[in-house]
């Protein structure tokens, strides 16, 4: 939470420099907020793909550890 709080709070504090000096920001707000939103999904998405991709093979590796060390008695 706290990084969301600093990052609101700086931007606000750029937002307020940038009305002082009457300088306009540097690229128009829904263009600046959908790029923004653009990274975020691209960011949350390679970490679900990782997530499924390693999840996948710590499977496939466990599986023969498994049958190496079970009891054939069972």
């Amino acid at each position: 939470m706290r990084p969301y709080l600093a990052s609101v709070t700086l931007g606000v504090a750029v937002g307020v420099v940038y009305g002082l000096v009457k300088v306009r920001s540097p690229a128009p707000p829904a263009i600046a907020l959908l790029g923004l939103l653009g990274m975020l999904v691209g960011e949350q998405a390679v970490t679900l793909v990782r997530s499924h991709v390693f999840k996948d093979s710590v499977q496939l590796s466990a599986a023969p550890h498994e049958a190496a060390t079970s009891d054939p008695a069972e």
